[in-house]
């Protein structure tokens, strides 16, 4: 185990100004929601996401097939995920951003509704799309 929380967040963008995230089913990303526990299912593609996390893209090569079917709007990609921000048309660049999580106090989590809160470490990925 970790003593720190890393967590990839990969976003889509049609315009590379305006980004929307992709919801997992199971892992942190929201900050509003609790934790998940699914013991003993480990659910693949988050867990996989988990690991990628404490490496890079280099060395976890998957996540950019990965990026690229959401690129393509992969039916089969996209019923891994909890919320596709992107419906009806496949966006046309994607990206993911190394972020570390933390629980936060109680205070915050009464007032704000907020269990975590997120640092940014930096750019996981470059900016991804398909030639024109």
């Amino acid at each position: 185990m970790t003593t720190t929380r890393p967590e990839i967040i990969i976003q889509g963008s049609n315009d590379e100004d305006n980004w929307k995230e992709y919801v997992f089913k199971w892992k942190a990303g929201n900050l509003k929601d609790p934790p998940r526990f699914v013991e003993p299912h480990m659910p693949r593609v988050d867990w996989q996401m988990w690991f990628a996390a404490l490496g890079n893209y280099k060395t976890d090569r998957w996540i950019l097939h990965f990026m690229g079917r959401l690129l393509a709007g992969s039916p089969e990609v996209l019923q891994l995920i909890k919320v596709n921000p992107f419906p009806d048309t496949p966006p046309r660049f994607v990206r993911a951003l190394l972020y570390e999580y933390h629980f936060t106090d109680d205070t915050t989590k009464k007032s704000m509704g907020e269990w975590w809160r997120r640092e940014l470490k930096g750019e996981y990925t470059p900016v991804m799309s398909f030639k024109e």
